[in-house]
């Protein structure tokens, strides 16, 4: 091979490019893959594994259909230099993603965990230039030079994060982020499980949204959704009690709530009727489905 795991060939190339794949899937479960998991986690074994092995296969399913019919192959493009131009495209969602990250970083740490973050990647940076212009170089001492650059890299990183201490920004950063260019803000409480029983007590309507400052569909929900004038007027009407629970830095709380509804990961919208059973909304919310749950469309 050409030095390293990743350009294996044979099996052992395909088994590390599928972990490779899966690895950096298995955040992004939502909405389609977490109930899925959730159920999963419920079970016995054996259909936790059949599950997980569904998964898996529906992963791997358009190469196992092109090894198990070559002609398939054939209908692809043709490789040429259009590769090489669409390899750089897609590194500009990877640099968006990347920028997302650091602003979740920033909700969790504050600008200390967001400073020693950028600094790493400057550093490495600086140690993959250090690497490219040295490659052929016969004298060790530029490798020695990119040696240092990344024990700078840890050496920034732990002094960075252990400074902040790794303190969690105010809440009210996390929803003012959240919240910010909502057309219609609706008042949230924080959620908590006394305040929820108290309000069910006193026979009023519930809404409970569990979300995080890293999930993506948690913020396109608060935007097509939960942020819309005509659902925060039925709330009012209605008297509906809004409770939000920030799950960002994993509150036991609300691991708890979850896993009352077999989840293990947010999104989850939940309303409680004024009598009744809970009812446990679709991960993906329109605001013809929020307004059908609470009886107002």
């Amino acid at each position: 091979g050409r030095g390293g795991v990743g350009h294996a060939e044979g099996h052992l190339g395909a088994f590390v490019t599928g972990a490779l794949a899966a690895l950096v899937a298995a955040p992004c479960t939502a909405p389609f893959m977490g109930a899925a998991l959730g159920y999963a986690m419920t079970v016995p074994w054996p259909a936790a594994l059949a599950i997980v092995l569904a998964l898996g296969l529906g992963m791997a399913l358009p190469f196992l259909l092109l090894a198990l019919s070559p002609g398939l192959a054939r209908r692809l493009p043709r490789p040429g230099p259009w590769m090489e131009t669409l390899k750089q495209a897609l590194a500009f969602p990877m640099f968006a993603t990347a920028a997302w990250l650091l602003w979740v970083l920033a909700v969790q740490t504050g600008p200390g965990g967001l400073a020693a973050a950028l600094t790493g990647m400057l550093v490495l940076a600086f140690a993959l230039w250090v690497q490219e212009r040295t490659r052929y170089a016969r004298s060790p001492w530029p490798r020695v030079g990119v040696g240092a650059a990344a024990l700078g890299l840890g050496v920034a990183l732990w002094l960075g994060l252990g400074l902040t201490g790794r303190e969690p920004a105010p809440p009210a950063l996390a929803a003012d982020a959240e919240g910010a260019g909502a057309a219609a803000a609706m008042p949230a409480e924080p959620y908590s499980a006394g305040r929820l029983a108290a309000a069910r007590a006193d026979g009023r309507p519930v809404f409970v949204n569990m979300t995080a400052a890293w999930c993506i569909t948690c913020l396109v929900n608060e935007r097509v959704a939960l942020s819309r004038a005509a659902v925060a007027r039925a709330f009012a009407e209605r008297g509906v009690l809004y409770l939000k629970g920030d799950w960002t830095n994993r509150d036991p709380a609300i691991t708890d709530y979850l896993a009352g509804f077999g989840r293990n990961g947010v999104p989850i919208y939940v309303f409680y009727p004024p009598d009744g059973e809970p009812r446990v909304l679709p991960q993906v919310l329109t605001e013809t489905t929020v307004l059908r749950q609470i009886g107002a469309g």
